[in-house]
């Protein structure tokens, strides 16, 4: 059974992805992995979720009563809260350095109030009240940035609010003609889901932080989902888009389907990452639900064989020939996964794949999506330009198991951290041309940094897995999963393995950022990927859209 993308999960905590569940969600399969592989024992218990906070564990806010009594003017259907728990609940995102510091009760930056939108029309009037009372403002909806976007940064002003946005959760308008459909900014993906499906329509857009996230979240950090390489990134299906600015209102595209009428502004705001302004309306494309889905699965003798072979599929192949889902793992990936299991299809699977000639697979899973026969026909187009490249069939069961799981990753993490592992994702994209090389250097960069910490060569055994999750004409993207023993500092090691990473992305000449976002986290490195110049353009429409300062300081410029 594929995963409901229309099943919601309970809020995240201010420490962790999700809610804690009894005994913990660490699979059998996990488990194993850890002990023999990596020398970790996972029955310890490093570290659980901190304790409740009062008002004595912040600090205390420096909003007067002036300024909060124009906020609560300003927010009038809304709320203004000083409460602790929605202090540290708006406090940061989902970055896992944020998170250790949460865990260990470090300090962390945050909100001198919360303020929760009750109405589109009250955000024109909350920029004004924190504009008279100079107060910086961060957008928040669903807390899952892993780039530190959200983080309530004062900016040298007096005071910093989160501007709550999950009340503005409602679907505007649906055309069943143009196929578009309006919402406000604050309707979490799996809300996104239920309202298109009751008129039978999808958004298709899926990333791993679809339950918690949130349309104006995915425009303002122009998200990619996990099916985008069939139905586009969020940068692809965003026809309109409404910015309440300090400046004014910027209401952008939706007039026509294409148009020369100069650049497309609409750009400007896709990825802006709430530092111009406050996205209050977004109109995106939408498909026919998926009524069915069709899987596929082959091993490759390398990487490297297995990438070609998609290239040839993206390039070569009829158009829709590309599954929906296409997802490649490199060798440690594959065993990583291969390793969870002891059952008989597994060993059944390695025999014959060995029988082949392929005993260190590279995996490809396929999930093509549609509303009848059509994704067979597609699967089977596909699967003769694959074969003709050396792929070999695996049976479709991996990837109905990564459609079954599709959701698990980031909880799997609290229990991570919770047993002493470090694990973490970064993300970056190459052109075909660069990209085994790119692969490989980064891959490397990560797997040095962690050798390098305390204990040097003696340091235990880490896993650096990487796969391509997005599939273009001209490249790809590429998304690495590392996990090894925590060390004393784990801020420390993240810290040393990101920047090794950076800087192999950067000699590489790949992006710094796929779909994560910049946010704090890769703000340094954006001179490198965009220049100078074109720094100094961002600067300048940040200075007329505010020219104050006050949109999320801190964050991509």
């Amino acid at each position: 059974m594929a995963a409901d993308i229309t099943e919601s999960v309970p809020v995240s905590p201010w420490w962790g992805w999700a809610p804690a569940t009894a005994g913990g969600v660490l699979p059998e399969g996990a488990r194993k992995v850890l002990g023999e592989r990596l020398g970790i024992d996972p029955n310890a218990q490093v570290a659980g979720p901190p304790p409740e906070v009062t008002a004595a564990d912040l600090p205390d806010s420096t909003l007067t009563d002036d300024a909060l009594g124009a906020l609560a003017g300003a927010a009038a259907t809304g709320t203004v809260s000083q409460d602790p728990a929605d202090r540290m609940q708006h406090a940061a995102g989902k970055h896992t350095p944020d998170l250790i510091r949460q865990r260990e009760a470090r300090p962390l930056a945050v909100p001198d109030a919360v303020v929760s939108v009750g109405a589109t029309s009250e955000v024109r009037d909350i920029l004004a009240a924190c504009l008279a009372h100079d107060i910086a403002v961060v957008p928040f909806g669903g807390g899952s940035s892993v780039v530190g976007g959200v983080t309530p940064l004062r900016g040298g002003h007096a005071s910093v609010i989160a501007l709550d946005l999950t009340r503005l959760n409602a679907l505007i308008e649906l055309n069943e003609t143009d196929r578009t459909a309006t919402f406000e900014p604050g309707i979490r993906g799996p809300e996104i889901e239920h309202a298109l499906a009751a008129r039978g329509f999808t958004l298709g857009h899926i990333p791993q932080s679809h339950q918690q996230a949130t349309l104006g979240g995915y425009a303002a950090t122009r998200s990619a989902g996990q099916a985008s390489t069939g139905y586009g990134a969020i940068a692809e299906l965003i026809t309109g888009i409404t910015l309440e600015t300090p400046s004014g209102p910027l209401v952008l595209g939706g007039r026509a389907p294409a148009s020369a009428a100069g650049p497309d502004l609409k750009h400007l705001v896709i990825g802006s990452e709430g530092t111009i302004g406050v996205i209050t309306e977004v109109t995106v494309a939408i498909s026919r639900r998926v009524t069915e889905k069709t899987y596929g699965a082959w091993a490759f003798s390398s990487f490297e064989a297995g990438a070609a072979a998609i290239r040839a599929l993206a390039q070569d192949g009829a158009k829709g020939d590309l599954p929906d889902v296409c997802r490649l793992s490199d060798e440690e990936e594959t065993e990583l996964t291969l390793a969870q299991s002891d059952g008989t299809p597994v060993r059944l699977l390695r025999r014959w794949l060995s029988s082949r000639g392929i005993d260190t697979p590279a995996l490809l899973l396929g999930v093509w999506e549609g509303t009848d026969a059509d994704t067979k026909r597609r699967h089977k187009r596909a699967a003769k330009i694959l074969k003709a490249h050396g792929a070999v069939s695996a049976t479709t069961s991996p990837a109905q198991a990564w459609d079954r799981g599709r959701f698990s990753s980031p909880r799997l993490r609290d229990e991570l951290l919770t047993i002493g592992v470090m694990v973490d994702t970064l993300e970056t994209a190459a052109t075909w041309s660069k990209l085994a090389e790119t692969h490989t250097a980064v891959a490397e960069a990560i797997r040095g940094a962690l050798a390098g910490g305390p204990g040097g060569s003696e340091a235990k055994p880490a896993a650096v897995q990487g796969h391509i999750s997005h599939v273009y004409r001209d490249g790809a993207s590429l998304y690495y999963t590392f996990i090894a023993a925590a060390e004393d500092d784990m801020v420390a090691q993240y810290e040393r393995v990101k920047a090794a990473a950076n800087a192999a992305i950067l000699a590489q000449g790949a992006t710094i950022t796929h779909h994560h976002a910049v946010g704090t986290e890769h703000a340094a490195m954006l001179p490198a990927e965009i220049g100078e110049l074109g720094v100094r353009v961002l600067r300048a429409v940040k200075q007329e859209l505010d020219p104050a300062g006050i949109m999320n300081p801190g964050k991509l410029v």
